[in-house]
């Protein structure tokens, strides 16, 4: 009898394994399962930074297996280790037959705006810079072709504004990857609104910015989005000069910036393109993040080319749109002080209903 029971009990427990090995693992919301028959296909090429970019290319790439997922579309991705990899890889997307393609960054201009030249039976997208051709750059329009591009002096100047008001030291940094519009957009804005808060606190000591002159349009580069070594000798240099808030505008290579400032306690960052502070493992040390989504906006382009509807005109993110906004302060929410946050608050009520216009060069 006493046989006969363990032998019961084994069955039993080896049925509740099989049982519980036969049971499926949870899917990952961009489980890929079978490919859909959907008219379009969806296909996205990276800049040098790479998919894992933490940056504009990650979001790209969330935007487009939101699509496949919400939208039943096909989609097809390829990374680029540099910009002699752009036209082989954007002519390896059409050779799969892609019907709408998307090209990540400015440095993808030239390979985007060919391709399309060339293709006028597809679509094709540049994110985050209109398409342009010549020296000095002039805008062009191809019926088959779109920008998609994001105000970010927008939320850019809300942050200098908080950076300002933050700052112990009364100077704040920021430096680029490489300089171009899009990278100076955010640099532009940052300026002006440090400039913002010295008019509106006429009465404090004045904040100084390093690293940058909107005026001039010169500053601090570390001369791509790759290099963190570099990210960290520039930040190291400004905050050898006594900056303690710094923006890094560089992809993979601001990740150098974050080591630099949590080993120089009493300092912290402004994140751009994601919200860092949910993206990366330096919470602690990140004021706030200006963020642009621009999955959002590759979603809504494929949404429309799945319709019939492909517009050539540009799409720009902004304050009003949400297409950019100021993350929240997270760690440092109760470090800003009432007065500040309302100040911020209410700019961007200003920009938001026109009262308050941002204006740069770099304007997208």
């Amino acid at each position: 009898m006493r046989l006969r029971l363990r032998a019961l009990a084994f069955t039993a427990v080896a049925t509740t394994l099989l049982a519980a090995c036969a049971t499926p693992p949870p899917k990952s919301p961009w489980d890929k399962g079978p490919e859909s028959d959907s008219k379009v296909k969806a296909c996205l090429v990276s800049d040098q930074a790479g998919f894992s970019d933490k940056s504009f290319n990650q979001s790209a790439r969330e935007g487009l297996e939101k699509a496949r997922v919400e939208l039943k579309v096909r989609i097809a991705t390829t990374e680029s280790s540099g910009p002699g990899d752009f036209k082989q890889n954007i002519d390896n997307l059409i050779s799969q037959n892609c019907t709408i393609v998307f090209g990540v960054g400015f440095t993808l201009n030239d390979a985007i705006r060919k391709a399309a030249e060339d293709n006028p039976d597809l679509h094709f997208v540049l994110i985050d810079s209109r398409i342009t051709q010549g020296n000095p750059p002039v805008p062009v329009n191809l019926p088959n072709a779109k920008a998609l591009v994001f105000n970010t002096a927008e939320a850019s100047f809300l942050a200098g504004y908080l950076a300002a008001g933050m700052s112990k030291t009364k100077k704040v940094g920021t430096w680029g990857g490489v300089q171009g519009p899009p990278i100076a957009l955010f640099m532009d804005g940052f300026a002006d609104g440090v400039a913002r808060y010295d008019k509106d606190r006429a009465g404090d000591r004045k904040v100084t910015l390093l690293g940058w002159n909107k005026q001039t349009q010169t500053g601090s580069f570390a001369g791509g989005f790759q290099d963190q070594s570099k990210g960290k000798q520039l930040t190291q240099g400004l905050l050898s000069q006594g900056a303690d808030i710094i923006m890094p505008v560089a992809g993979n290579a601001g990740n150098g910036a974050l080591a630099a400032v949590k080993a120089t306690p009493g300092t912290a960052i402004v994140w751009v393109d994601f919200d860092g502070y949910e993206t990366t493992s330096y919470g602690s040390i990140i004021l706030t993040s200006v963020v642009k989504d621009v999955g959002q906006g590759v979603f809504e382009t494929i949404r429309s080319e799945l319709s019939g509807g492909f517009d050539p005109a540009p799409y720009i993110g902004n304050l009003k749109n949400k297409g950019v906004r100021l993350a929240p302060f997270h760690d440092f929410a109760d470090q800003v002080p009432a007065r500040l946050k309302a100040e911020v608050a209410a700019l961007q009520k200003g920009i938001v209903s026109g009262a308050i216009t941002i204006t740069t060069k770099n304007q997208p």
